[in-house]
């Protein structure tokens, strides 16, 4: 026991894992990487927003319709360089975008074309930042990093297949990085999530826990007393592969792609896709279920979590069909331990060897970054995927199964409409 407690102390005091805003360790290490920033459909065309990712403010908007498509999403900084305004209350014009302050007007790529008052005397001295996005799985992604553009990561079990891609997210009221160790903790489900049918007793005990370093990340895994496996995938520095708990009697595992992008310090989101191989009939009674819980879900999990928190509600009391239950209870263990955890007094055993890995992992490679050392490329090949065993009545059909159809998922938005709302609040950054 010994060892991975002081490895834990280690690796939580010695490298600042937590704050990423710019500048810091984490937040240059973050940006080294294409993260999920927004849903695309909720940027309309001719659209333009103010979001906040990693204590960052952008500019985020659509260029107009032009008759081919929606129009190209882009990525600036979120100011005007002439008197500071927020650019994202300004105008589109085709693919730029205008101030409303003085009509100082802008490129995609950050030129200045315009200057009304000055007769453009000086557009080719005024630039502002402008950042790669690539529109992908219905997400929104961004480079915010500095240098060559890094290739884009694409993930073909999501791609083509049999079926349906899902893409949700949701808001959580505290450190990006505890959700990050929380998916490495598989012995938080017996408690926190008790009430799920693929919980039993046993699961997630210490000595049956592994964690070794992979091409991509970490592959993380359970060994059942009868031999059977479960094996989740984590991705260098902030995704996960996993086989998510069942919701849904007809697909069992849900195999699914996270990701945990912080919005600040005390903020952060979690972007999700899940492959549903289903097809047909199945595939129209899963979408019909999976509507209207979304129009069922009324109360928004954040606030509620809050009030368990602070004892003005109590989880027994909670309806679970009008929220989700599971990112609830996820948000009291996390948020319970406050916005920004305090490690030093951390006592860790065998059960937390995921915790350990994913501390080791972030020391060395943000050592090695800060002193100009190279760090390790990540790569996930097609045998870095989930495994689960199967539930009563459902075999396991995950780990890529079905990849190589011609056919393109379709791609559903399932989010609660109080989760939207939610997290649009929170991406939303009010300019300081």
């Amino acid at each position: 026991m010994a060892e991975p407690v002081s490895i834990a102390r280690q690796s939580s005091r010695g490298v600042d894992c937590v704050h990423t805003g710019p500048g810091t360790p984490a937040g240059r290490y973050l940006r080294q990487f294409w993260q999920p920033v927004y849903h695309a459909v909720d940027l309309g065309p001719g659209r333009a927003v103010t979001i906040r990712i990693m204590s960052q403010e952008f500019a985020l908007y659509r260029g107009q319709n032009d008759g081919k498509g929606a129009g190209q999403a882009h990525l600036v900084d979120a100011r005007c360089p002439h008197r500071g305004t927020q650019l994202s209350a300004g105008w589109i014009e085709g693919d730029a975008l205008r101030c409303f302050y003085h009509g100082w007007k802008f490129s995609p790529e950050g030129r200045c074309l315009e200057q009304p008052a000055e007769e453009n005397a000086f557009c080719d001295k005024v630039a502002i930042a402008a950042y790669p996005v690539r529109e992908y799985l219905g997400f929104i992604f961004a480079f915010l990093g500095e240098g060559k553009t890094p290739e884009f990561p694409r993930h073909p079990e999501f791609e083509h297949f049999d079926g349906m891609v899902e893409i949700d997210s949701y808001s959580r009221d505290c450190n990006y990085f505890q959700n990050v160790e929380n998916a490495l903790d598989m012995s938080h489900i017996g408690f926190v999530h008790a009430d799920n049918a693929a919980v039993f007793k046993g699961v997630g005990l210490g000595r049956s826990l592994d964690a070794e370093e992979s091409s991509w990340g970490i592959t993380y895994g359970f060994t059942r007393a009868d031999g059977a496996r479960r094996v989740q995938q984590f991705g260098m520095p902030n995704m996960f592969y996993l086989t998510a708990l069942p919701t849904d009697p007809d697909i069992g595992w849900q195999e699914s792609l996270f990701w945990w992008v912080p919005i600040d310090d005390l903020q952060h989101m979690q972007f999700s896709l899940h492959r549903v191989p289903a097809q047909g009939a199945a595939a129209e009674r899963l979408h019909a279920r999976r509507q209207a819980r979304r129009e069922a879900i009324t109360i928004a999990h954040q606030p509620l979590a809050r009030d368990i928190l602070e004892g003005r509600a109590r989880m027994a009391d909670v309806d679970k069909s009008k929220v989700d239950l599971v990112r609830l209870q996820d948000d009291v263990a996390q948020m319970g331990q406050g916005l920004i955890a305090n490690r030093d007094s951390e006592h860790l055993g065998r059960g937390d060897v995921g915790v350990i890995a994913i501390r080791r992992l972030w020391t060395r490679e943000i050592g090695a970054f800060l002193k100009g050392r190279p760090t390790k490329t990540w790569k996930r090949d097609a045998s870095i995927v989930p495994r689960a065993w199967g539930l009563a009545g459902n075999p396991a059909r995950i780990g890529g199964e079905g990849v190589g159809t011609t056919e393109v998922a379709e791609v559903i938005d399932v989010r609660p409409h109080v989760e939207v709302a939610e997290q649009l609040k929170a991406l939303h950054a009010v300019l300081k």
